[in-house]
């Protein structure tokens, strides 16, 4: 029997990241949901291999751009050069399947902005001209939430516009000491081969966006977001995009899971790397050390949980 899609995408990925199959996990309903990743972690832990890895197993074009302060727009989206009489538009890195902008909040806002209509609308405007990116496209971007010297924070409207923000997260000993074994000789990314086709990932987003969502579950989504805004600790909490952002991780979730449905654990597993996010909290929490992972949880453990109804469709 064929391995389904999302089986092999996993299982191709967890041969160059160990103990990382969590995360991994999350990245991909993510993608599956049509939606753009930010990885915000210490040095060192992964997150640009996580990245290249699932390039190769979706079988999508992959660029890597290193953001720094001198970096203009132009150097992202391209430009347009004067050649034998016209002007014509020289297509820049952002034209791939993946692009990976590396330490994001390195580059300047003016910059930063330059990804907002590509992640927003799948297009890019140069000169008055609209060039659509091709399907699918996928941006996943890094920061260290250590080091601020030298880096431009994102803004609130721009990281709404990620739909989840992950943590790879140190391994542990023992993980440490296998992938110790596994690189002495040389890296497995570099033989890594595809396992899946552009063609599959858009027809896997269909199947995604085919996983039922029960009217108690929306209103259950519904009463997260909302409590997200009301908590005490929170200035500015999820938004409508936020209750679309739960509800479609959720369902690419359950279709890992090989469900056509999405239950209450579904929507518990996406909810902190959603919401946390898109949490502004007020200046006596952050004060207190309060942060939006402990708010989520909060928001999590007060709202009342709906009753699981038993269902047998299967995802497709």
């Amino acid at each position: 029997m064929t391995t389904p899609f999302p089986s092999r995408i996993l299982d191709n990925v967890s041969t160059v990241l160990v103990g990382k199959a969590a995360v991994t996990r999350l990245a991909l309903a993510g993608i599956l949901a049509g939606g753009h990743i930010l990885l915000e972690d210490a040095p060192g832990t992964g997150k640009t291999m996580l990245a290249r890895a699932l390039a190769v197993s979706l079988g999508l074009g992959f660029k890597r751009v290193q953001f720094t302060p001198d970096l203009l727009p132009s150097d992202v989206t391209g430009v347009s050069v004067y050649r034998a009489g016209s002007f014509e538009f020289v297509p820049g890195p952002i034209f791939t399947g993946l692009l990976l902008a590396d330490e994001i909040n390195r580059a300047t806002p003016k910059t930063q902005s330059a990804l907002l209509e590509a992640m927003g609308e799948g297009q890019v405007s140069e000169s008055g001209v609209t060039h659509t990116l091709t399907q699918p496209f996928v941006v996943v971007a890094t920061q260290n939430p250590i080091e601020f010297e030298g880096t431009y924070r994102l803004p609130e409207a721009q990281l709404d516009r990620f739909l989840m923000r992950l943590s790879v997260g140190y391994p542990t000993e023992a993980e440490e000491a296998s992938m110790l074994a596994r690189l002495q000789e040389r890296h497995p990314i570099e033989t890594l081969r595809p396992v899946g086709r552009a063609d599959e990932l858009l027809e896997a987003r269909e199947r995604v966006r085919e996983v039922r969502v029960d009217d108690e579950l929306r209103g259950y989504i519904a009463a997260i977001t909302a409590r997200s805004r009301q908590h005490p600790a929170v200035a500015l909490g999820g938004g409508p995009r936020a209750s679309l952002a739960l509800q479609g991780v959720a369902q690419a979730l359950a279709y890992l899971d090989g469900r056509g449905f999405v239950s209450p654990q579904d929507i518990k597993e996406a909810a902190p790397a959603v919401l946390g996010h898109r949490l502004s909290l007020k200046i006596e929490a952050r004060l207190t050390g309060t942060t939006p992972a402990e708010v989520v949880a909060q928001v999590l453990a007060t709202v009342p949980v709906p009753v699981e109804t038993v269902s047998t469709a299967p995802a497709r």
